[in-house]
C-alpha cells in the first residue's frame, strides 16, 4: 500500500516573505492525500497544506506566519474545493470477486444436485 500527497492546487501569494521579506515568490500548495493499494485507487478527503518561498528557496512553517498570510491562508482554504473522495478498484479485485462467486455458484450447483429425492 502505498500513500502520497497529490497537488491538487498551487496558489501565487503577494504577501512579504516573513524570511527575506520578498513579495514575489510566496507560493500556497494544497496536497490531497491518495492511496494506491494491489485491489484499488483512492482519494481521502485529507488534505495538507505548504508554504514555500521561491526567492529564498525556504517552506514557510505556521510559526512564522504573519497576520496577514494568516488571513490570505484562511481565505484559500475556505475558497478551496478539493477533489471528491472516491475509490476504484482494480481488474485484480474484480477478477478475485468473480473466482468467488463462481465457487460459491459450483458448490450451490453441486450441493444441489447431490440431494437425495
Amino acid at each position: 500500500m502505498s500513500e502520497k500527497l497529490i497537488t491538487v492546487k498551487e496558489v501565487s501569494l503577494n504577501n512579504n516573505c516573513p524570511e527575506c521579506f520578498s513579495k514575489e515568490g510566496l507560493e500556497l500548495t494544497f496536497k490531497q492525500k491518495f492511496i494506491e493499494t494491489k485491489f484499488s485507487k483512492s482519494i481521502t478527503q485529507e488534505i495538507a497544506t505548504e508554504m514555500f518561498c521561491n526567492v529564498c528557496n525556504t517552506p514557510i512553517y505556521p510559526v512564522n506566519w504573519t497576520e496577514d498570510i494568516e488571513r490570505v491562508y484562511d481565505y484559500q482554504m475556505k475558497a478551496f474545493t478539493p477533489k471528491k473522495a472516491s475509490k476504484k478498484y482494480k481488474s485484480n479485485f474484480w477478477i478475485i470477486i468473480g473466482i468467488v462467486a463462481v465457487v460459491i455458484i459450483a458448490t450451490i450447483v453441486l450441493a444441489a444436485t447431490n440431494l437425495p429425492v
